[in-house]
């Protein structure tokens, strides 16, 4: 007698639950996705990106997450693509979701989510606006980022904040320790910011860009390091890109040096930095970067085509120049 109506509860349960479209990438969307799957969100198509076999991919992959969870994933190289939007329209999803996908949404199609478009971005809005925010970040030797979940409009990370959360950059960490840090940030915010989403009671926070600031991408040939520079300037530049990106780089003796790990400096001693050229010098079998100001990097690990360098072998290249 009582199993019918609890068939027709469940049934009417299953189709009250939110439906998605998610735009994703990296391990921060990974995590979203688990995130939303575990508030109930039906996640009705995701839109990835293909692997460049040119990067490097150290971070999760949503194709392979979306495998397990029986999710169908497309991976279009343009956003704005008319058989695109004709999907997304069929599907007709209460919201739409960005998580570390790369590509600008058209206002067309945010306006296809019913219930709204909301974006996760890699800094404290308004500040650090647009693409590798995090990297941008270290490289100004910020001390502090964080992870924004906002609504998503025309211009890119410029919609109405929903939630924030700080995490801290200590003096010695990379772009990818900090990027580890934001992961777990963004999965908190969406965590605790999904059910005043869903409900239609979140409070939406002013996003004021005359407080923020705007950045571009950023590409191999930026990790190039002007020893003129001051060391604090030259360190912020090797932690912002140090490996698994492609990591800062100099070039000496007809070869090109990428710095692997370096800590600064933080006192001279007459010993071993006091008075070293700029650019790369061996003391006491130590391999240091001299910079403009006086103060040097310790390099911990320098690589020539992906190999490390030993500070006799360096030595014995900077003599042959």
């Amino acid at each position: 007698m009582w199993c019918k109506p609890y068939l027709n509860t469940r049934k009417a349960t299953e189709m009250s639950r939110h439906t998605a479209v998610v735009f994703a990438y990296h391990s921060v969307g990974v995590r979203c996705i688990k995130t939303l799957l575990a508030r109930g969100v039906q996640i009705a198509l995701v839109v990835t990106h293909e692997d460049n076999p040119a990067e490097t991919i150290w971070f999760e992959s949503v194709v392979d997450l979306c495998k397990e969870h029986g999710i169908e994933t497309i991976t279009p190289s343009d956003p704005a693509a008319p058989e695109l939007m004709e999907r997304i329209k069929q599907i007709a999803p209460d919201y739409i979701f960005s998580f570390y996908y790369r590509h600008m949404l058209p206002t067309a199609l945010l306006e296809l989510a019913k219930r709204g478009a909301y974006n996760l971005h890699g800094s404290l809005l308004p500040k650090y606006r647009g693409r590798v925010p995090v990297n941008w970040a270290v490289l100004h030797g910020e001390t502090e980022t964080g992870a924004t979940l906002h609504e998503m409009a025309a211009k890119p990370d410029a919609g109405g904040i929903i939630a924030q959360t700080a995490v801290p950059i200590l003096p010695d960490d990379t772009a990818f320790e900090v990027f580890g840090k934001l992961t777990v940030a963004a999965e908190q915010i969406l965590w605790f910011a999904l059910p005043s989403v869903l409900d239609g009671s979140a409070k939406v926070l002013a996003n004021d860009l005359s407080k923020g600031s705007y950045f571009g991408g950023r590409k191999p040939e930026d990790g190039r390091i002007d020893w003129s520079l001051p060391a604090q300037q030259v360190y912020n530049l090797h932690r912002a890109v140090a490996p698994p990106y492609p990591g800062a780089f100099t070039e000496m003796a007809g070869n090109t040096y990428v710095i692997g790990k370096a800590r600064l400096v933080t006192k001279l001693t007459s010993n071993n930095t006091a008075n070293l050229p700029q650019g790369l010098s061996v003391v006491d079998n130590v391999i240091f970067g001299g910079c403009g100001d006086g103060r040097a990097l310790h390099i911990i690990e320098l690589l020539m085509n992906g190999k490390v360098v030993s500070a006799s072998s360096l030595q014995q290249q900077l003599a042959a120049q």
